[in-house]
């Protein structure tokens, strides 16, 4: 048996006391740990060190690195075509994947959108993607280039060959309370994206009530710290800081949310679905070399449609079938004349994950016609007796605990009242320094 160049305790002592690690040490580390040399139990230690006294610029390039190196990379350089992605941090009615995929490779740039599944008040892509007749999300690595070769654009699952040493991290931090870090989320997500082969990535880093991380601030310290790993990768990467404060668009959950994409890929939808779909595809097609790219005409045209169409064909959907239904709603209304001035995008999250939206662990089934439909947005004149917003379900016991998580999380006040919305949807732009 080989003699191992390091010890799991010396790197966690290290790290808890406050000191940096070699790049030659994180390697071994990724690399024993995702071998099953180095157990559970240390490897969880390691991150709560990680959490508490964080890592440096350097230490957090080479601990993606080392995750990128547990397992395969694709390359898409065959294609003969820009490659461009979008990773977005989650939040409550994201379902710019959907619009956005097929109208930037509308313009002619391939767009490999490797995504995940909801967990807690955060909906998932493939969640959504599944509620679609005959979808799936699991392709093979030839498929996945084939389809990207004929249609440009593919929305499928990570294959488990992409950073596996993440996946075994991802699943100890859940456990862990070490969700939080920085450093971990960075790395968790750039490893993904980098092995990924895309040639330029566009981030959609979330605050507000309703995101990831809740405080702008911190927000923009992930955004900075991802576009510098990219940068260091040699991966083109800007991110735009958005405000998820109150849900995005006026659908939250999974067929709702497809059906509201398809608003937008007709060329109508809810306007800060629309204007965040427009700002990211601008994004993507400036560092794909497309700078003029008049993407507004592509959504009003039918040729982001038409890609989509394809696109859901090609991974065995039919587009035209229709999504599922649920048996079961419930209006609330207002109860006086008044201004919507408050929304709060986590408790709308929370309540579509009880009504069966989303999922507490990663192997619990989702509910496809599960969610909320928002009749209102901040800002809305509403009117006593009229519809604020609905609840469906496949379960009518599991409204009463939707409608608890709901309590307190929107009030109607006076016209002229100020809206608190957390300001504009795009706060701020960030490139590499």
């Amino acid at each position: 048996m080989a003699v191992e160049p390091f010890d799991a305790v010396d790197l966690i002592r290290a790290k808890r006391d406050g000191g940096r690690l070699s790049p030659d040490r994180i390697a071994w580390l990724v690399d024993a740990y995702t071998r099953g040399y180095v157990a559970e139990e240390q490897m969880a230690a390691m991150a709560m060190a990680i959490y508490l006294n964080g890592m440096d610029r350097d230490e957090i390039r080479d601990l993606t690195l080392a995750m990128i190196a547990s397992g395969e990379r694709l390359d898409f350089s065959s294609l003969g075509v820009p490659t461009v992605d979008k990773h977005s941090t989650g939040g409550v009615g994201d379902k710019i994947t959907l619009p956005l995929a097929p109208l930037v490779a509308s313009f002619g740039v391939a767009v490999p959108q490797l995504s995940g599944r909801g967990l807690g008040h955060t909906g998932g892509t493939l969640d959504k993607l599944e509620s679609i007749p005959g979808w799936r999300a699991s392709l093979g690595a030839d498929e996945l280039l084939a389809q990207l070769r004929d249609v440009g654009a593919v929305v499928c699952a990570a294959g488990a060959g992409l950073a596996p040493a993440d996946r075994k991290l991802y699943a100890l931090r859940d456990t862990t309370a070490t969700v939080e870090s920085i450093p971990l989320i960075a790395s968790s997500i750039m490893s993904k994206k980098i092995a990924e082969g895309t040639e330029a990535l566009v981030l959609d880093v979330k605050f507000g009530s309703g995101a990831f991380l809740r405080e702008r601030e911190r927000a923009r310290e992930l955004a900075e710290t991802m576009v510098r790993l990219g940068a260091d990768a040699g991966v083109a990467t800007v991110a735009l800081l958005t405000n998820m404060s109150v849900p995005l668009g006026r659908a939250i959950g999974n067929a709702i949310e497809v059906e509201e994409a398809l608003e937008v890929l007709a060329g109508g939808g809810p306007a800060d679905v629309v204007a965040l779909t427009v700002a990211l595809a601008r994004e993507m097609l400036a560092l794909a070399g497309r700078p003029d790219a008049d993407v507004e005409a592509a959504l009003r045209d039918g040729r982001a449609m038409d890609r989509w169409r394809r696109m859901v064909r090609a991974q065995g959907g039919d587009p035209d079938a229709a999504l599922p239904r649920p048996r079961e709603t419930h209006v609330v209304a207002a109860e006086r004349d008044g201004v919507l001035v408050e929304q709060h995008a986590l408790a709308f999250g929370v309540a579509a994950w009880r009504l069966g939206a989303g999922r507490a662990r990663k192997e619990d089934p989702v509910a496809p016609a599960a969610g909320i439909r928002l009749a209102a947005k901040p800002g809305d004149a509403v009117r006593r007796g009229e519809p604020l917003f609905a609840l469906a379900t496949d379960e009518p016991a599991r409204i009463a605990r939707a409608l608890e998580a709901l309590e307190g999380a929107y009030r109607i006040g006076e016209p002229g009242e100020a809206v608190l919305d957390g300001g504009p949807l795009v706060a701020d732009r960030i490139t590499a320094s």
